[in-house]
């Protein structure tokens, strides 16, 4: 499946096991792009589990006049005070000598109209606060920061230690 865009010669196209090592190759580069190369330890096998075993987690891939350039990676989410389903971009990435053309633009909008066409709440995302390039980008679209949220997290020895307390 294919989805057409308003960007010529810009196509968006579901992921499939083919495509692991662009994914790979791309989560690198932004990984280097957020000065984050020592968290980046996502594996071949890992995103294989989650997006065509498990199908918990689904990856977008734009590609330009047949060349990948991008990825958008996401999964469900759900609002208790909306009482729907929303989705979580968790990576929106373009590789850097192909920005400023629209195609992230383009792959927001493919994941808008899935929210809208599976009836959910919300498309949200996170953005590194050094970021300004991402944050001009996302208020350009009208997308609203959450300024009085923070979020947490536990991972590695926190997260075994926490798992422990059950």
């Amino acid at each position: 499946m294919y989805y057409e865009t308003s960007v010529k010669d810009f196509i968006i196209r579901p992921a499939t096991e083919e495509d692991i090592f662009f994914v790979l190759d791309m989560i690198h580069e932004l990984a280097v792009y957020e000065h984050m190369e020592d968290q980046a330890i996502a594996t071949a096998e890992g995103i294989r589990e989650a997006v065509f075993v498990k199908q918990n987690t689904g990856i977008l891939i734009g590609e330009y006049c047949g060349e990948k350039v991008g990825y958008a990676l996401y999964f469900t989410s759900f609002s208790t005070f909306l009482g729907r389903n929303g989705i979580y971009l968790e990576d929106l990435y373009i590789r850097q000598d192909m920005r400023h053309k629209g195609f992230g633009k383009a792959m927001l909008a493919r994941l808008a109209a899935l929210a809208v066409e599976q009836g959910y709440g919300r498309l949200e995302w996170s953005c590194l606060d050094w970021n300004q390039p991402s944050i001009d980008f996302y208020l350009s679209l009208k997308a609203e920061p959450l300024s009085e949220w923070t979020m947490y997290r536990l991972t590695g020895e926190s997260l075994t230690e926490m798992a422990k307390r059950v």
